[in-house]
């Protein structure tokens, strides 16, 4: 059974907005924070490490422990915690209430994320689910194009404070719009216990499709880490440029996202081997090539494309595979995408620390890409074996 809900998806997508801008803007502000706050500028930094620890412990976490609640009353709960922590953000007299606040606002963040997933799926049109998600992460895309560079304007000219404050603002006109569209969605929240959500993970297919996510993702997360000196060093950019091309690179990524969605739609796991088999070949003709210019910058905008390209229809299938628990499965999810961002950095480091070179991190994320299509290509072989044809989101 689905539920109607027409402005859903505009809300949450709003939701999505506000949070994931108050996550990517610290970048922006560190300075004054440091400043203000009379702290080093890599102690700022671990505000932003802290909110990344705190999704990836937060979200299993607080969503196994809120399995029993109805969707609706709880998202409304959640953003009324990131609402209160952004304020808190906002106000924080000391270093340490703003570290606090960073990682409470962190720990509801996925759980958000997820059941937003789950209700956007449930109220989506037959045959439409992975392009309804993809509107979703739509907000998160608006959120680096628009969100970070807007937030770091305000905190410029306002302080930084205010930067919190527009966020929290942001979040609270969510709420107001989940409180009058987002529908009750009961039968998508089965009462169920935490210990009972977890057994979905001894599900072979969806230990699978969360690997997909991980793997597929972290040759793209490793290069996007790198992107200023790569950018420079590689394909020729001149610094000052290096703001431009993330605008660009941005750009990209709403494209592919929402052309994703469509695709995903269509045939998911055809789409998402076809996908990340481009997106292998767009790291290899910047590390082989290094771009120039022109063609650089073309590059870059179908790096982004590429690469959000692929997300919507990873996370439908994690929904399809955990039916049993799937807000639970979509927390994991986002947890294995931040656990592969925090190793994709690693591994980037590790090889230009090892002076293989700065095209060598293009090489080893067209390896690793080309191992996500590999765990792609087993799951859609035990969709044929177990189902007799590919698993579909209809």
């Amino acid at each position: 059974m689905r539920t109607s809900g027409s402005g859903s998806v505009p809300a949450l997508m709003l939701c999505v907005f506000g949070i994931t801008t108050g996550e990517f803007v610290v970048a922006g502000i560190l300075p004054d924070v440091a400043g203000d706050l009379t702290v080093s500028i890599p102690a700022a930094g671990l505000l932003v490490t802290a909110y990344a620890l705190g999704m990836i412990v937060g979200g299993p976490a607080v969503t196994a422990l809120t399995a029993r609640f109805p969707r609706r009353p709880l998202i409304l709960a959640l953003l009324g915690i990131a609402i209160l922590g952004n304020v808190a953000s906002a106000v924080a007299p000391a270093y340490p209430v703003l570290f606090a606040a960073r990682v409470v606002t962190a720990l509801v963040t996925s759980t958000f994320f997820a059941n937003a997933i789950v209700i956007a799926a449930s109220t989506a049109p037959p045959g439409r689910q992975a392009s309804t998600v993809s509107k979703l992460a739509f907000g998160m895309n608006l959120s680096m194009i628009l969100g970070a560079p807007l937030g770091t304007l305000i905190g410029n000219e306002l302080g930084w404070r205010a930067t919190f404050a527009a966020v929290a603002g942001c979040c609270a006109l969510g709420f107001a719009l989940v409180l009058r569209l987002v529908p009750d969605v009961r039968d998508a929240a089965p009462a169920t216990s935490a210990v009972a959500e977890l057994r979905v993970f001894r599900d072979r297919d969806v230990q699978i499709a969360i690997a997909v996510t991980a793997v597929g993702n972290a040759g793209l997360l490793m290069v996007f880490t790198y992107f200023a000196p790569l950018l420079t060093g590689v394909s020729g950019f001149a610094p000052d440029a290096v703001a431009v091309l993330l605008l660009v690179y941005g750009v990209g990524a709403a494209v592919g996202n929402l052309a994703g969605g469509r695709l995903a739609d269509r045939a998911l796991m055809p789409s998402q081997v076809g996908l990340l088999g481009l997106l292998a070949g767009a790291l290899l003709l910047m590390g082989v090539a290094g771009g120039g210019t022109v063609l650089g910058a073309v590059m870059v905008f179908a790096l982004g494309a590429l690469g959000f390209s692929v997300i919507p229809g990873m996370q439908i299938r994690v929904l399809t595979t955990a039916a049993a628990a799937p807000t639970l499965a979509m927390a994991v999810n986002a947890s294995a995408y931040q656990l592969a961002a925090a190793f994709a950095a690693w591994l980037g480091g590790r090889i230009i620390d090892g002076g293989l070179g700065l095209p060598a991190v293009y090489l080893t994320g067209v390896a690793v890409t080309v191992a996500g299509i590999g765990v792609s290509c087993l799951a859609w072989l035990r969709d044929h074996r177990t189902q007799g044809r590919p698993v579909t989101t209809t």
